[in-house]
């Protein structure tokens, strides 16, 4: 134990300050160069994304035998309302033979041109291949096709449409997102951090130490994708950034106030730190330790992109702990008391906190316990029922833009209004060349499908590409793809497989319900066990782990009543309710931690109600602080043009607020309140506490936090 504890309070040497610091000099020196890499180790080819074990992406597997999986095709759509004139074939037909110049163009695929029934619209289908690299090189392609059809007679409008116009949309939104979401997460921390702190100088040392983290983090992430096999993608490499700003500021609040706290006791800044750090750190190690362990359970998902998230932004939360418990410290000590001008915590002061604005809500909150608990729980109840209007189902490509149209939207509407809904992006069935026969029959004669090919027999598999008659990405064209599966799988022998963009999408969706069925209980567990441990009680836990359910529901239903009402989203992305359950319960376990922690241990001298009300008079302003943190860098994803991390960036920051303000702050401490030395049961704590009160007066004694 004692070792333990010198190496936890390590940075609060007189001499090992500056080693400390050196140390970290070292790492950002070695790490910057490194990080910078990062983007170049993205994979967003196909398989980066898709669920391992899906029908679909055996498909995909199957092709890339005989076609890389990162052959993307583009449908360049020319229209011309009045109709096409004999200069408009023309040059369509022309562009057909520059198209497969275009360097990845797969030139033997080139298909078209195609003309509409209705002579007003024609269409050509370009295969890409982009390589590893994905994404990432679609609108470079898609750039290369426009600039060669628009090059043709005035009033015939062009579109780059299908899987490659929806990629190159796709990067185009995600493009400068490092910068962008950089700068905002930046700007956010840095004023609220003002605001927190009051001081003109003290918010440097948090951003500072956060940005070394995230520079190390990246630089991590980077050797593990290049010489592990970690996957790393657009998304998880976005939301590395929020968090780990988020979750390292949320840590350098919690110790900085344990500090000031202390500083105002002990006459030496190096004693003050080493009992800030040994008090305060095991909560936060705690605290970090959860949220590591709840985002390496995203590692059980069957989808791809929600499986590497995990291990991704564990990496981030790690070094934020370490650089926050260390670097941070040394920071503070080497620049001593002044930095927290003008309100320095002059030894022998009192404790702000024991008269402060939570020290009078927990007196008010007192009056009437169990009042204040039913009332905010009913209060959250109501706004759950929200969750009924949620619509997970997945995001169209119309819905997954905020605030634009993009050309690949666009194009598609065109298509759809002269050729059948589906055409570009078939439903793709491999199945026994043995079987081809009763296979396409099977296959043609499935409802909401046309245009069936004949059998392409390559490398021991029969393939078949059939159009879809309704949107490819319609739930009409989710159920065709049920019913072509049903109907080709009960041809005997002919172990048939159904795949093609639409499968694929319905097969992401059915992965996010499977992963969200399974993470969001083992989280559930987990959360539980380590509070159990750590509060060494069984009763505590159970009611956090209740409050964190209503809270996550409360957050969800509100969220759903801004999306459909005020956003006008219309819809969530399948994995959007895992994800924020993630980043609710997997973060706002900090607070609770925190919270309890304290009231613990305020309640081993106090006895448990007054107790409560010292543990929240010490730690809710620094709670609420590191909330509003917390939701301003999640809030900070909103300034992204893509549907699904507005909706993530909204739900987690407003779900964070109403967590440290009203569920932790109010809820708890009203239950902590009504409940007593029960909280504790089957703790020592219970057995032995020290008496409570009949009644909780107002005096100050009562809710001073102790020195511990």
């Amino acid at each position: 134990m004692s070792r333990a504890r010198a190496i936890l309070t390590l940075a609060s040497g007189r001499r090992a300050k500056w080693a400390v610091v050196v140390f970290w000099l070292i790492i950002v020196a070695l790490a910057g160069p490194l990080s910078g890499k990062l983007m170049s180790a993205e994979k967003n080819d196909a398989s980066s994304w898709l669920p391992a074990k899906a029908e679909s992406t055996q498909v995909v597997n199957l092709q890339s035998k005989i076609q890389s999986p990162n052959v993307f095709t583009a449908v360049v759509v020319y229209d011309r309302p009045s109709g096409l004139t004999s200069a408009d074939r023309a040059k369509v037909a022309a562009d057909r033979t520059r198209f497969a110049q275009v360097s990845g163009v797969v030139a033997a695929q080139v298909a078209g041109p195609i003309v509409s029934k209705d002579g007003k619209a024609v269409e050509t289908l370009v295969p890409v291949n982009l390589g590893s690299s994905g994404w990432n090189q679609a609108s470079a392609a898609a750039t290369s096709l426009r600039d060669i059809a628009r090059a043709g007679p005035a009033g015939l409008a062009v579109y780059i449409t299908g899987p490659l116009g929806s990629a190159a949309d796709s990067a185009n939104s995600f493009k400068g997102v490092d910068g962008i979401l950089l700068v905002a997460t930046l700007a956010v921390v840095i004023v609220l951090l003002l605001i927190t702190y009051r001081s003109p100088v003290l918010w440097l040392f948090p951003v500072i130490s956060a940005g070394i983290a995230l520079v190390s983090a990246e630089a991590l992430v980077y050797l593990l994708a290049q010489h592990a096999g970690l996957t790393v993608n657009a998304q998880s490499a976005g939301i590395l950034y929020v968090l780990v700003f988020g979750a390292g500021t949320d840590y350098a609040l919690l110790l900085t106030a344990r500090y000031r706290e202390e500083l105002r006791r002990h006459e030496d800044r190096h004693e003050a730190m080493a009992l800030a750090i040994r008090r305060a750190g095991p909560a936060i190690i705690a605290s970090a330790g959860t949220v590591i362990l709840g985002l390496l359970t995203l590692s059980a998902a069957e989808l791809n992109s929600t499986k590497s998230l995990g291990p991704v932004l564990a990496i981030g939360v790690a070094v934020a702990l370490v650089s926050m418990m260390t670097l941070l410290p040394a920071l503070l000590l080497i620049f001593g008391r002044w930095i927290f001008w003008p309100v320095k915590p002059a030894y022998g002061t009192p404790e702000p906190t024991a008269q402060g604005f939570w020290a009078r809500v927990g007196r008010r909150i007192a009056v009437r316990p169990r009042l204040v608990w039913i009332v905010t729980a009913l209060l959250l109840g109501v706004m759950a029922l929200g969750l009924t209007g949620l619509r997970a189902s997945g995001l169209t490509a119309a819905e997954s833009f905020v605030g634009q149209h993009p050309e690949s939207v666009s194009g598609q509407a065109v298509l759809t209004a002269h050729f059948p809904a589906g055409a570009g992006q078939p439903v793709v069935v491999v199945a026994n060349p043995a079987q081809a026969a009763p296979v396409r029959t099977a296959f043609a004669g499935v409802r909401g499908i046309t245009g069936v090919t004949a059998p392409l027999v390559e490398d021991g598999h029969a393939y078949f590409q059939g159009t879809l008659t309704s949107a490819p990405d319609s739930t009409a064209a989710y159920d065709t793809v049920d019913r072509v599966r049903t109907a080709v799988h009960a041809v005997p022998g002919a172990a048939a497989l159904v795949g093609g963009n639409t499968a694929v999408t319905l097969d992401i969706a059915n992965a996010a319900d499977h992963d969200r069925n399974l993470i969001i209980p083992l989280i559930l567990l987990l959360v539980f066990v380590i509070l159990a441990l750590l509060l060494r009680a069984i009763i505590a836990p159970v009611m956090l782990i209740l409050t964190v359910v209503l809270s996550f529901g409360a957050a969800l239903g509100v969220s759903s009543l801004f999306f459909n009402h005020v956003f006008n989203y219309g819809n969530a992305d399948n994995s959007f309710p895992l994800f924020v359950f993630v980043f609710l319960v997997a973060l706002g376990i900090d607070y609770n931690i925190f919270l309890m922690t304290r009231v613990r241990e305020e309640a081993l001298h106090r006895g448990p109600r007054r107790g409560a009300l010292a543990g929240l008079s010490a730690t809710g302003g620094v709670i609420t602080s590191a909330g509003a943190v917390l939701a301003g860098t999640f809030a900070a994803l909103s300034t992204l043009p893509v549907t699904f991390l507005a909706e993530i960036g909204f739900a987690v920051a407003f779900g964070v607020l109403l967590d440290t303000i009203v569920v932790r702050s109010v809820l708890v401490t009203a239950l902590n309140l009504d409940l007593g030395r029960w909280v504790w049961w089957p703790s020592a704590l219970f057995r032995h506490s020290a008496p409570d009160p009949e009644t909780l007066d107002e005096q100050t004694e009562a809710i001073t936090p102790s020195a511990g």
